[in-house]
């Protein structure tokens, strides 16, 4: 007997959302200097959720201006001051986790379950943690009075709009530094919402300032001569031209940019466990992740086992309305990125890859990519070189570990990888050889606020999170 799941939706009452909003500058929200508005949509359902305001030069200049003058004071106060600050930010995102993780997945388009689950306890969790390092700064390896940059210009990506915002603002407020965020133009309303519980935290004003917009506001900020350090996470491309913009300046740059990672499963692997890593790589949040597992390599003496056991379970998932508790896939973010996945997939059938889909009914509204395997996939496929940012999977094979180290290095990226075998000498003997920021054991998409997380190559420099992601910020 098939039993089948009950719809068990989670109730956007609990966020409740204003028609517009303004940007968040010294300490108030305002509207655009211009008078510029955009408006932010659902991708499950396509709705209007609100009006935003549109950040043009001024706004940016006002908001660098706010921060420059709020931080002598920040810089000032005892480690231990700023410290009770995040903790507060940290207990009122708790406060409200709820409203928060219903409000992302409004905006966003991944399930509740992610937001709620995984999102939320990270994002108050790097709070606590770098509440934690604000006054042993001293002890944290960087010499015995290390001090802060200055203003720090922090451009996030819609794939995880709160987390990307802890990651970033967190370290940068605990070494004393004040912040100018711009947020991603699709999902821009959790940061204003973590704007809202800076004034109810008694945040200083101009501590932190948030400013929405689209690319032209990131390239502004980016490129504005009053910050002392930028910090991007995003695709290549842009990440590319932020740096060359930078170029000569002296001013402090960290990116995190896009990825190819390898999943890579031995032999001797559990497979029933590798199945649910190679999921969890592919298909956590649609596959909007820049460390997605998006190539497995499979040895491949086991591959046809392995590919029966995954497109079963595949076929198991759940895609449809993301505030649905029982939700597995959610909707993908905006019609751009579904044309840009859309256009892969159709590549990789005219370069002779074979689809598989898994059977599940698209809704009728909405943005919308089933979970999809290629296998037969060559590295001189787009679908192996390229990133994909979907819930789409490449299969490739190998039969010796070096053949496996080969192909999981042979791409320009270089932000992580995941190895599956039963021996622990044959993962430390691969992590010595792929060249990635993480290599996860036995796992797959694992965060924690102290560990650090970055990438080499096309996937960009610096590190955020742990000890390391304390340096960027601070005068060493």
């Amino acid at each position: 007997m098939k039993f089948e799941y009950a719809p068990a939706p989670e109730s956007r009452a609990t966020a409740q959302i204003a028609p517009s909003y303004g940007l968040f500058v010294d300490g108030e929200f305002r509207e655009a200097a211009d008078g510029r508005t955009f408006k932010t949509v659902s991708p499950a359902t396509e709705e209007v959720l609100s009006e935003m305001a549109h950040g043009g030069e001024a706004d940016v200049d006002a908001a660098v201006a706010a921060a420059r003058a709020a931080f002598p004071a920040w810089s000032a106060l005892p480690g231990a001051e700023r410290a009770k600050y995040l903790f507060r930010i940290a207990r009122l995102v708790q406060e409200r986790a709820r409203e928060l993780a219903v409000l992302e997945t409004l905006d966003n388009g991944k399930p509740i379950r992610e937001t709620r689950d995984s999102d939320l306890p990270l994002v108050a969790a790097h709070f606590f943690y770098y509440a934690g390092w604000a006054d042993k700064l001293a002890h944290a390896g960087f010499g015995p009075n290390p001090r802060p940059l200055g203003v720090a210009g922090q451009i996030i990506p819609w794939n995880f709009p709160l987390l990307m915002l802890a990651w970033k603002i967190a370290p940068a407020l605990a070494t004393g530094n004040t912040v100018v965020l711009k947020p991603a133009e699709t999902t821009p309303l959790t940061a204003l919402r973590f704007a809202a519980i800076c004034q109810q935290a008694g945040l200083p004003r101009g501590v932190v300032n948030v400013v929405t917009g689209d690319g032209a506001t990131g390239a502004v900020l980016a490129a504005h001569p009053g910050l002392d350090k930028v910090a991007f996470t995003g695709s290549t491309s842009v990440g590319r031209a932020i740096a060359r913009s930078l170029a000569g300046t002296g001013r402090r740059l960290t990116l995190e940019l896009g990825g190819k990672a390898a999943n890579i499963v031995f032999d001797d692997a559990p497979l029933d466990q590798a199945v649910e890593g190679v999921v969890n790589g592919i298909f956590f949040n649609q596959g909007h992740v820049c460390c997605a597992g998006s190539r497995l390599l499979v040895q491949e003496s086991v591959a046809d086992e392995l590919l029966v056991r995954l497109k079963r379970r595949v076929a198991t998932l759940r895609l449809g309305d993301p505030l649905d508790k029982n939700t597995d896939i959610g909707a993908i973010n905006s019609p751009e990125q579904l044309a840009r996945i859309r256009k892969l997939a159709d590549a990789g059938d005219s370069e002779g890859a074979t689809r598989w889909t898994a059977p599940c009914e698209l809704p009728s509204t909405g943005y919308w990519f089933p979970p999809t395997l290629f296998t037969g996939v060559t590295q001189a496929h787009r679908i192996a070189r390229e990133e994909i940012f979907g819930p789409v999977l490449s299969v490739l094979t190998f039969r010796t570990p070096d053949e496996a180290v080969a192909k999981a290095n042979n791409t320009p990226y270089g932000l992580s990888a995941g190895v599956w075998t039963e021996k622990g000498s044959r993962i430390l003997w691969m992590a010595q050889r792929l060249r990635a920021g993480v290599v996860w054991s036995n796992t797959f998409n694992r965060f924690d606020p102290t560990s650090p997380f970055g990438g080499y190559q096309e996937s960009g420099y610096g590190r955020e999170g742990g000890r390391h992601g304390l340096e960027p910020y601070l005068d060493v």
